[in-house]
């Protein structure tokens, strides 16, 4: 181990709200709450490690032998339902598909961000040079949920009555990997407003990976963060919506989506870090409303501006979303002056009743 020089905090960083698991976890059916309370376990276990990290630094990371500027190296392993990470190397760079679909989506999904993150962002992997992307699967034993843990992914196989596969949408892996973006460049607070920002810009990002993978416009796209996740006995289709928060599901196990779209409706609880995927519906539909108003492909200039805040380095890791809204607007104006984004943009936040002044 070495001393981290960089100061940046790995974060435990889930897909998965910690309220769903709660929920579930007082489930009436012993085998989902079973499942959950596992799943509650496993993420505490670990939440403390990346703390542990924090303090004692992270190993350093060299770039392969072999590796090429500005190409993807990823490299699959299989936890075969075990939690020792990262597991047993089942697929490289080159490889060519193998028969376990859930490898074959994974190495397809971070292949996926590393193009968009280098195509449209000129950004080479998510540290900016080169970082190889690594990725556990069939993590855990019904493991209903993914993470990144400040040096690679994990993807849960789900325990099929609530969660499917964590590698089905590709959201999910888009999410979990902007979530090293994030911790590359602005590093934003895990609680509070600054945590609900981070969890806001990976599913930004995701969205958009997921938007760039179907060939989708934003007015195509559906704005679901894990659609295809749930189960079919789960009344929802998504963990989140950023077209209209609080409306991805409402099941008698779940509850009901608690996202709010407006800062008349901010949460304010001491759960979930301070409600980080909650209060995140509001800077995600500031953004879907941006990129509904300026239409063609969302990554273009809805996602162009989002991304010069995320890494200008004006942004402070304990910004608040009034800050980032006013460094956005900073931002579109610089990059496109006092046309039609500038205006989308003040718009969008007063729509969900953010001060840009």
């Amino acid at each position: 181990m070495t001393a981290n020089p960089t100061g940046f905090v790995p974060v435990f960083c889930t897909i998965v709200p910690p309220v769903i698991l709660d929920t579930l976890a007082q489930s009436q059916n012993p085998a989902l709450a079973k499942a959950a309370r596992r799943t509650l376990q496993r993420d505490a276990y670990e939440r403390t490690q990346r703390r542990l990290t924090t303090v004692v630094g992270a190993p350093s990371v060299a770039a392969p032998k072999g590796a090429v500027e500005g190409k993807p190296h990823r490299t699959v392993y299989d936890a075969r339902h075990k939690t020792d990470l990262p597991g047993r190397k089942v697929h490289s760079e080159g490889d060519k598909p193998g028969k376990d679909a859930t490898v074959n989506r994974a190495h397809a999904g971070l292949g996926a961000t590393f193009e968009v993150f280098l195509k449209h962002f000129a950004r080479d992997s998510i540290d900016g040079g080169g970082l190889p992307l690594d990725a556990t699967v069939h993590y855990g034993e019904e493991y209903g949920n993914a993470f990144w843990n400040g040096e690679q992914m994990v993807f849960g196989d789900g325990d099929g009555e609530i969660f499917l596969d964590f590698t089905i949408p590709v959201d999910v892996i888009g999410h979990e990997l902007t979530h090293g973006v994030v911790q590359y460049t602005a590093n934003l607070t895990y609680f509070g407003q600054p945590g609900a920002l981070n969890e806001s810009m990976a599913d930004v990002f995701g969205s958009l990976i997921k938007q760039y993978t179907l060939g989708q416009t934003a007015a195509d796209a559906d704005w679901l963060i894990g659609a295809g996740l749930l189960a079919p006995r789960v009344t929802g289709t998504a963990l989140r919506s950023m077209k209209a928060p609080g409306t991805a599901y409402d099941d008698d196990v779940l509850g009901k989506d608690p996202q709010p779209a407006t800062m008349d409706d901010y949460v304010r609880t001491g759960r979930d870090n301070g409600g980080v995927h909650i209060n995140s519906g509001i800077p995600n539909h500031a953004f879907y409303l941006l990129a509904q108003a300026l239409g063609g492909h969302s990554w273009e200039r809805a996602g162009q501006i989002w991304y010069a805040v995320l890494t200008g380095g004006e942004l402070a890791q304990d910004a608040s979303f009034t800050d980032f809204a006013k460094l956005t607007v900073a931002a579109a104006r610089a990059k496109y002056g006092d046309g039609d984004e500038l205006k989308a943009v003040v718009d969008a936040w007063a729509q969900v009743k953010v001060d840009t002044t």
